[in-house]
């Protein structure tokens, strides 16, 4: 299970983006640049989560139980606490 609560960050100059576990107070730099990154936004699930996955379309899929949304890489539905089936099922 993942306790630290994972970000995303932007360089604001080129926009470029990457996500990571980020600890408050510390100040992120592009290494290509060198300019400082600022926090955009955390990512779902916040932790502590049982999953990696962010919560993005082609990473979900649906409870065979309780119809509710879950990551993929999931065996037991975080809702319902039931078992799902195997993918592709």
């Amino acid at each position: 299970m993942s306790t630290a609560q994972r970000y995303r960050l932007r360089n604001p100059a080129s926009g470029r983006e990457i996500v990571l576990e980020a600890e408050p107070g510390e100040i992120y730099v592009d290494r290509d640049s060198g300019a400082p990154m600022e926090v955009v936004g955390k990512l779902l699930p916040l932790a502590p989560s049982a999953s990696k996955l962010p919560w993005a379309v082609e990473n979900l899929r649906f409870c065979t139980w309780c119809d509710q949304l879950a990551q993929k890489d999931l065996n037991d539905c975080p809702t319902c606490g039931r078992r799902m089936g195997p993918l592709g099922a």
